[in-house]
């Protein structure tokens, strides 16, 4: 394969996206784990004259269902059950099914905020799991019960939760009249509450999030050729940072916030670059006549993995940080790219090509093993939840461009549905901050 043809293969995918409307998004799971833990989620209690912002406990039990780790009891079978912290009965709990209970109640205080509480508890042995309170405004309940969800996921499968979170993707939209718009944007991880962050008649590519979650890295085509640009997620206040002639693109945040891996063609060649966002200072980390492109940071900033064809086909290298010799990673099959880093740095996710077809895979990085966790066709862009258990990906299905995901070990999977169109380059945010509570 040609040098510039591979970039144009390592690009295509971006840039290849089809009508879409209004993007609204539903997730359905594919495939689930074996067993999941039976759980009842018991209608918190509200004495309130109006409704609710939000059904908390509906939020959490949509969480908890859709990871594909929980059987959670229908509403149906718990009507009238009590739910009283002080006199639970446990045997009726427990003849649901169900091994562990979530409960709650919502008081409004006087200054119009709310006070949230719930408690976990042990169905089998009678006895409290967890227990907090949280006082927030009514824009923050659907996020306080995407938190009662990580807690609840974390007490019972030992691995943090990781609903409270975004995720960022582009869709390209097509009027009923004149070119197509293509959008950057940002909803929470269930899907709700999408917001458009950039809009633009050209293609925009790579969103990359920052580990505070508060700024997006993209590529835009605005100018006709790509740019780079870090916006403001809360104000959309935007800054250019690589515009030089050629490549800019793949943007990659370090660990601190403080620099930006990408790569740049100013030399004549597309090579690894790191900006010091402070000093606005360029250095050059790869030198090579291939082409090498799609940095990602390790989790300890040490070190950053790249898709390089030094070696005659697109292959996963690492180099340090500060600059160094690049080591070869990937061995096995023809055409392996675009990887990131677990949380844990132990692993990478990537996309690995077997028999023509594009699939998801996880390597080893100890061993170099690498495991498939895909079965479709054109799968692409993985990126790691904050808690390192899930991978969210782009992939077709009946020729539409859909996100998707996949847990670690390939046992659980997920269907992103959106109502009309495709939708191409998601972006795991990491977490969100905490919110302020009492246990």
């Amino acid at each position: 394969m040609g040098r510039l043809a591979l970039f144009l293969l390592l690009a295509a995918c971006n840039l290849i996206l089809a009508p879409e409307g209004r993007a609204m998004l539903t997730i359905e799971i594919t495939r689930g784990a074996e067993t999941g833990i039976p759980v009842a989620v018991a209608p918190f209690t509200w004495s309130g004259p109006e409704p609710l912002p939000h059904d908390v406990s509906a939020v959490v039990s949509a969480d908890l269902t859709r990871s594909g780790l929980f059987n959670v009891v229908a509403r149906e079978r718990i009507q009238g059950i009590p739910a009283d912290s002080q006199k639970l009965p446990f045997d009726r709990w427990r003849a649901t099914e169900a091994e562990a209970l979530v409960i709650g109640n919502i008081q409004k205080l006087s200054n119009g905020r709310y006070q949230v509480e719930f408690r976990l508890f042990d169905v089998i042995r009678r006895h409290q799991l967890a227990g907090f309170r949280y006082t927030v405004g009514p824009e923050l309940l659907r996020r306080t019960a995407h938190q009662i969800s990580d807690i609840v996921h974390e007490k019972l499968t030992g691995h943090p939760g990781a609903f409270n979170t975004r995720i960022a993707y582009i869709t390209r939209e097509q009027p009923a009249s004149g070119p197509p718009r293509f959008l950057l944007r940002v909803a929470d991880a269930d899907g709700f509450g999408p917001r458009e962050i950039v809009n633009s008649n050209e293609p925009l590519m790579s969103p990359a999030w920052s580990p505070d979650g508060k700024q997006l890295a993209y590529v835009s085509f605005e100018k006709k050729r790509p740019t780079l640009h870090v916006q403001n997620v809360a104000d959309q206040r935007r800054e250019t940072i690589a515009d030089f002639y050629g490549i800019n693109s793949a943007p990659a945040w370090s660990p601190d916030g403080k620099r930006l891996a990408l790569t740049l063609s100013r030399d004549g060649n597309p090579e690894i670059y790191v900006l010091d966002l402070t000093t606005r200072a360029f250095t050059r980390l790869t030198n090579e006549p291939a082409i090498d492109t799609e940095p990602a940071w390790s989790p300890d900033g040490q070190s950053i993995v790249f898709t390089s064809d030094r070696s005659g086909s697109p292959q996963i290298y690492r180099i340090p940080a500060s600059g160094g010799t690049p080591e070869r990673l990937t061995f096995e099959g023809d055409y392996n790219a675009r990887a990131s880093y677990a949380p844990d740095g132990k692993t990478l996710t990537l996309v690995s090509r077997h028999n023509g077809r594009y699939h998801i895979a996880v390597l080893q990085i100890d061993n170099k093993a690498l495991q498939v966790l895909t079965d479709s066709v054109l799968d692409e862009s993985p990126t790691y939840a904050p808690n390192g258990r899930m991978i969210l990906y782009a992939t077709e299905v009946r020729g539409r461009g859909v996100l998707a995901s996949v847990s670690a070990e390939g046992r659980v999977r997920q269907l992103y549905r959106f109502d009309q169109g495709d939708v191409r380059e998601p972006a795991w945010s990491p977490y969100n901050r905490e919110l302020q509570y009492k246990e």
